[in-house]
Order: C-alpha cells, then sequence, then structure tokens
C-alpha cells in the first residue's frame, strides 16, 4: 500500500485542517482554557463541533451511528489535533474506549455510543497503575460479588478521568499480577460509588487523574467482552492507543518544523536571514527527512491495523518509538533555533515541547517500544 493519502483521505485532511486551524488553534483552545485553569483542561462546546463534522463516530461501524472509517482516516484528524495543539478528548473517547466498546453487548453500546457519536458524552480508559506504562502488569483486582463485581486497586494518569461519562478499566479477575490471561475489561460509569479522583495538571496543561476504586460494585452488564478475556480487546486498545498518539505526535513534530521554518525566513542576524546560514538549512533539512520517517512509519503502522495483519502490533511500536524521537528533535530544534525567546511563554514553540513531553510517555516512551519491537522481532 502507498505511504500517501488517497483522494477521499485527500479530503478529509483539508477539511479536518481547515476546521482545527479556525476552532481548535492555540490562542482559542490551549491558552484559553489553560489561562482559565480549567478542570476539564478542553473545551466542551469544541468537542461538540467535532460531532457535528463527524469526527467522534469515525471509528464506530454504521449501524451503532458511526461512519465506519478506519485507524488511518482517525489518525488525520489527529495529527491536525497534534498540530494545533488542541485540547481534545478524541484519542481517548473516539479512539481508545470507542475500540473497547466494539466489543461491547448491544445493551451497552446502546447506552454508550449515542452520547458519544453526539458529543455530549467523553469516555477514559484505565490501565496504567504507576509512572510507567507497563500494560503487560495488572493488579486492580475485580472479585466476584453477588451477580456482579467489586473494583479495588488504583489507576495512574487516567486522561480526562474525572470528566468523563464513562471509564473502561482494565482488572485482574483470576492469576497473578504478570499472568497474560485473567484480563477483564469493566465500563465504569462516572457515579459509582467508591470511586474517587485525585486531579493533577501535566506539563503540557492537559489534566489526568490517580483513580482509586474502593470496593466499586459492579453490574455484570458492566463486563466488556468476555470475564477473563479481556487481553485481546486491551491489546486491540493499547494497538489503536499506540498509532493514534504516535499520528498525534507526528502533528506535534509538523506543527513545531513549520513554526520554525517561517521562523527563519524571518530572524535577521548580521544582516542576513538566519535561514540563509547554511548550518542551519542543514538541520532543517535533517528535521524534514526525520519528521517525513516519521510520518510514513505512522501510515504504515495505520494501515497494517485496519487490515488486521498480524504484523500491525510489531509497527505500532516501531511507529510510536520512531515519532517520539522525530517530534522530540524537532521540539528541540525549534527551540533552540527560535533562540533565548524559543523559553517563553509569549512564542508558542515552548509549548510544542510540553506537549511533546506528555505525549512521549503515553502509551510508553521509545525506550520501551524500542525494546518492544527488539523482543518482537526476536532479539
Amino acid at each position: 500500500m502507498p505511504l500517501y493519502h488517497d483522494d477521499d483521505q485527500a479530503m478529509l485532511a483539508d477539511s479536518a485542517s481547515q476546521f482545527m486551524a479556525e476552532q481548535g488553534n492555540i490562542a482559542k483552545q490551549l491558552r484559553h482554557w489553560r489561562d482559565r485553569d480549567c478542570p476539564d483542561g478542553f473545551g466542551h462546546e469544541l468537542w461538540k463541533q467535532f460531532a457535528e463534522m463527524g469526527f467522534t463516530g469515525m471509528l464506530l461501524d454504521e449501524g451503532d451511528g458511526g461512519l465506519g472509517m478506519g485507524h488511518v482516516e482517525a489518525g488525520i484528524v489527529l495529527e491536525e489535533i497534534g498540530r494545533n495543539l488542541t485540547p481534545s478528548p478524541f484519542l481517548t473517547s473516539s479512539v481508545l474506549a470507542a475500540t473497547a466498546l466494539k466489543h461491547g453487548s448491544d445493551d451497552m453500546r446502546g447506552r454508550y455510543l449515542p452520547g458519544l457519536v453526539s458529543g455530549e458524552s467523553v469516555f477514559a480508559v484505565a490501565i496504567d497503575e504507576g509512572p510507567k506504562h507497563r500494560p503487560e502488569r495488572i493488579k486492580t483486582r475485580a472479585e466476584k460479588s453477588g451477580n456482579g463485581f467489586k473494583l479495588s486497586g488504583q489507576k495512574d494518569f487516567v486522561i480526562h478521568g474525572a470528566s468523563s461519562d464513562m471509564i473502561v478499566v482494565a482488572a485482574r479477575t483470576s492469576g497473578s499480577d504478570d499472568d497474560n490471561d485473567g484480563i477483564t475489561l469493566f465500563a465504569v460509569p462516572k457515579d459509582a460509588a467508591n470511586m474517587s479522583h485525585d486531579a493533577v495538571r501535566l506539563v503540557d496543561s492537559s489534566v489526568a487523574t490517580h483513580t482509586k476504586f474502593d470496593g466499586v460494585e459492579l453490574d455484570g452488564d458492566a463486563v466488556i467482552g468476555e470475564v477473563d478475556g479481556g487481553r485481546e480487546i486491551l491489546d486491540a486498545i493499547l494497538a489503536a492507543g499506540r498509532v493514534g498518539s504516535a499520528a498525534e505526535g507526528v502533528g506535534v513534530a509538523s506543527g513545531a518544523m513549520d513554526m520554525t521554518v517561517e521562523y527563519l525566513k524571518q530572524r535577521k542576524q548580521f544582516g542576513k536571514l538566519i535561514g540563509e546560514f547554511q548550518a542551519l538549512q542543514h538541520r532543517a533539512s535533517h528535521l524534514y527527512s526525520e519528521v517525513e520517517i516519521a510520518r510514513a512509519a505512522t501510515i504504515k503502522a495505520q494501515q497494517l491495523l485496519d487490515a488486521g495483519s498480524e504484523k500491525a502490533d510489531l509497527m505500532s511500536s516501531v511507529a510510536k518509538a520512531k515519532v517520539a524521537k522525530a517530534a522530540g528533535l524537532s521540539v528541540r530544534e525549534g527551540v533552540q533555533m527560535h533562540g533565548g525567546i524559543g523559553m517563553t511563554d509569549e512564542y508558542d514553540i515552548g509549548l510544542y515541547m510540553k506537549r511533546d513531553r506528555a505525549l512521549g510517555e503515553f502509551f510508553g516512551d521509545a525506550y520501551y517500544h524500542a525494546g518492544r519491537v527488539a523482543e518482537l522481532s526476536g532479539y
């Protein structure tokens, strides 16, 4: 498959680019909500506009009110979100939770998906249980209690946890903490008793929570899929999250690079535009090639995921690792080429560095995925 968008995808990219630049730009969204210390960290009105554009249900089947699109199309929206640093629950709700809810019962899909499609609902996914992404180890427990379950444990850095109408929680229903099997996914409603959130604002001004479950009582119909059979669904969520966060990272890298190149064309030093200095030209050229390679790796991972290929798992980690390196290079070069003003809040380039730091950790950093690529390749 070619590593570029077809005509329909190109039209979607044009539409998403214009919409996000006009409605999701830094001044109108990120700075606006950050400077007001918004407890959600994003605008619900913009989320409803996402729904009007059809973005919120992109990955859902048409029978559930969605558009029946794939991860390539979702990645187009995510890249524009990254390019504009748009605070949005799109990744957590329309990609991660939507992937999980596809495996839910008819009743569960009927309960939650209409709100997602309309932009009325926001969802979160709770997987990690420590400072680093280690989904292989799940120790949050769900014990049988009557006709349902009692959920106990803690999940860390749950993005939009306190703002969500429902949280998809990965818990252990059998076996030891490191077992591959024995995982069950639950749809936990926001009003569940004995669930508490300790909200923290991350470096990029997004809001996450340390969410505690102190004997949360859940009915049997809160189970997504089969009891003890959630690892396959969890793997699907992880693959979608890795590819999705990689796509957003490509947008962060591209946005920072475009801003830097524009600055090279305007800033003068010693009577010349700094973009005329060969050393900076070489650095800009190297950066461009790295970002394009990262974009190609991400598109390949999206295509394999949409095709249901067994190689999608490997390629999702390749994309996540490569994008983390490219985005890190882009934001560092951006700040350095802007000079001292690049570290001031007045200039947006520093905001790209902050978003890269948070996004780089989301669903595993470059080192985690480099190690995972080695393991999956037989090393």
